[in-house]
């Protein structure tokens, strides 16, 4: 239901999914491992503790498995937590039809809570795989189903919803948001698996399956969710590919890759990339090829290639120039200036021109809308100590913690304050630093 929490840890859903409260599946465990010879002190805070990332011993996660009948096999071959019976994504084994679209979506509706901070699901051969399938997969439309009529009033409504909700996100962050974005794309799956409408109605409603689900899929990962997030994305391609619009659908590959490349599989980023832009339709406007081969040049820097990042960041820069307001899809109206500049700004930081960077990475905080100052202001921070301009540095990170606390949620800004902290170790003991540290440790985690 949409009310319902989000389950951050595969074991939490374990536990949900089976009507287990913490104190009774610490009894569970007891139990089960006397049965098994494995005598176990398990009690409702060493459960707490795993949920919040805490690996259990071997002894616990083998009366685990066994409890929950999973091969000891699978055990080893998975790790912590990867082997819970929990991430089937329909998504990567449902047909590309317009009724395997539908499933993709309705399963997301049932389980896209679900989620691991920290941890991806999708990567490896499963991810390129799925980047493989989106650019094989023909856009399928299937006789409609029984049921009542969807009019063109009804769908602009859920349109302007759409806009509305993304000009939020914009302001405030995605987790305040997370919900609401989730109950939209309810209404879109309901509508396309019970209604009745026309061919026009048909491609519209994937069309907004699609927008609803990457944007459902961005709050997720603003909000600190990233399987989830991954979850919404895979719903997007689909519905993308469904309704024949891949210019959204390579857009959704490349967003894709921002999540694997945090995670340390810069090469996979790379890989989605360019699948994206080989298969793209060969009209693109400017605009969206400006995007893609900035989302190239990031995904190249960040896999150490700085020759090659620096060839696609001209390549975007000549794109951009080339553009013009009339042709800009109505989903990348955000893209813009201050984008360019942000990323320009990461790739010249890391192959070593701390002034140029320093300077894009101003230009772009002072174009952008408040929440995405707030996850800016840490690189920016970053770039000014580079340069041995600690109070620079603080300021940056200080007007960060206060957008946080004032107006913006967003776990992905916090973390990313958290990380530049870590760098102001080697001087934890000067006032300013101290300060600043004490306002991070003050700031809420979740709205």
């Amino acid at each position: 239901m949409p009310g319902e929490p989000l389950a951050v840890h595969p074991l939490t859903f374990v536990r949900q999914s089976r009507g287990w409260g913490k104190a009774e599946f610490a009894r569970l465990m007891q139990a089960h491992g006397k049965l098994f010879g494995v005598p176990l002190g398990t009690n409702r805070t060493t459960v707490w503790k795993w949920e919040q990332g805490q690996e259990p011993d071997a002894d616990a996660q083998r009366v685990l498995a066994d409890l929950l009948r999973i091969p000891h096999e699978q055990v080893q071959a998975e790790g912590w937590p990867l082997w819970l019976p929990v991430w089937e994504v329909t998504g990567l084994t449902a047909p590309w039809t317009e009724a395997g679209t539908v499933e993709a979506l309705a399963d997301l509706l049932g389980s896209g809570r679900m989620d691991r901070r920290g941890f991806l699901t999708i990567t490896g051969v499963a991810l390129t795989a799925l980047a493989a399938s989106w650019a094989e997969a023909p856009s399928a439309f299937a006789s409609a189903l029984n049921g009542d009529r969807v009019t063109d009033k009804m769908v602009s409504t859920i349109e302007q919803r759409i806009s509305t909700l993304r000009a939020l996100d914009d302001q405030l962050g995605g987790a305040r948001l997370l919900e609401q974005a989730r109950g939209d794309l309810g209404l879109i799956t309901g509508l396309l698996s019970a209604g009745r409408y026309t061919d026009e109605i048909r491609v519209r409603l994937y069309a907004l399956a699609a927008r609803v689900s990457h944007l459902t899929g961005w709050m997720a990962y603003d909000a600190g969710l990233r399987s989830a997030g991954q979850r919404y994305y895979i719903g997007a391609l689909r519905s993308a590919r469904t309704a024949g619009d891949d210019a959204f659908g390579a857009f959704v590959l490349a967003e894709l890759g921002v999540h694997v490349s945090e995670a340390g599989r810069t090469a996979e980023r790379v890989d989605l990339i360019s699948t994206a832009i080989d298969n793209a339709p060969r009209t693109l406007s400017p605009h969206t090829q400006s995007f893609l081969y900035l989302h190239k040049a990031e995904a190249l820097s960040r896999d150490g290639d700085h020759q090659r990042a620096g060839t696609a960041l001209n390549r975007a820069a000549s794109h951009w120039e080339r553009h013009t307001g009339e042709e800009n899809p109505d989903w990348l109206d955000w893209f813009g200036e201050a984008q360019l500049r942000s990323t320009e700004g990461k790739v010249l930081l890391r192959s070593g021109h701390v002034e140029r960077a320093t300077s894009s990475l101003e230009a772009s905080i002072q174009q952008a809308a408040p929440r995405d100052k707030a996850v800016r202001s840490s690189r920016l921070a970053e770039a000014r100590l580079a340069g041995n301009d600690l109070d620079g540095a603080l300021d940056a990170a200080n007007h960060g913690a206060e957008l946080l606390e004032e107006t913006v949620s967003s776990v992905r800004a916090l973390d990313r304050l958290k990380e530049f902290s870590e760098r102001l170790e080697p001087r934890k003991s000067l006032p300013a630093v101290r300060d600043f540290r004490e306002r991070l440790r003050a700031l809420p985690v979740t709205p």
